[in-house]
């Protein structure tokens, strides 16, 4: 979702419930039960645990229901009030695929920048293996962002809970990374 989210320009879209994880299960006694009903007569129990009685708070979701809507509003929050999501994108995966060693097949990068910030994107597509390496900046990406040999702190954007720094040396950046199964990190430079 991060990387579909981030990679463009263009609005994002959730399905309904898809913010609490509504599986569309319920059996609506017709077809098969695949998604969630557009019509009144069939239930979407993750959804009217969210509605809490009216309430529309979330008072009666689950502590995972909570934690995926939450991780939701952090993600529309960041695609409404990142400036850099309006700029320019560059494909970091087929440079790192080429000029990285230990760069996982599973990860997809981008940057994505503005005037006014610059962001990093590494999804980790694997359910299994985590990533612990390093991503290369190009050395062209380097230029474009005006970036001169130094080390340059980065904020995570979603959750605040990784502590790396881009590395900038002979024009390359460089940034050690731990990602976790399905996991995407998203960071600014400071």
């Amino acid at each position: 979702m991060v990387a579909s989210a981030l990679v463009g320009t263009a609005p994002t879209l959730l399905y309904f419930g898809q913010e609490v994880g509504e599986p569309g299960a319920e059996d609506a006694g017709f077809g098969k039960s695949t998604r969630t009903s557009i019509f009144d007569y069939v239930g979407v129990p993750h959804h009217q645990r969210w509605m809490n009685g009216g309430k529309f708070d979330g008072g009666q979701l689950t502590a995972s229901e909570q934690a995926l809507r939450d991780f939701y509003k952090r993600l529309l929050n960041l695609t409404i009030r990142s400036a850099a999501l309006t700029g320019s994108y560059s494909d970091l995966h087929a440079y790192n695929r080429a000029h990285t060693t230990g760069y996982s097949d599973h990860l997809f990068s981008f940057a994505r920048w503005s005037a006014a910030q610059k962001l990093v994107v590494v999804s980790n597509f694997s359910n299994e293996e985590t990533f612990t390496g390093t991503l290369q900046i190009p050395e062209t990406l380097i230029q474009t962002w005006q970036l001169k040999d130094g080390r340059y702190p980065l904020q995570e954007e979603l959750y605040g809970n990784q502590h790396a720094a881009l590395q900038v040396t002979k024009g390359i950046g460089n940034i050690r990374l731990k990602v976790a199964p399905l996991e995407s990190v998203v960071l600014s430079i400071r």
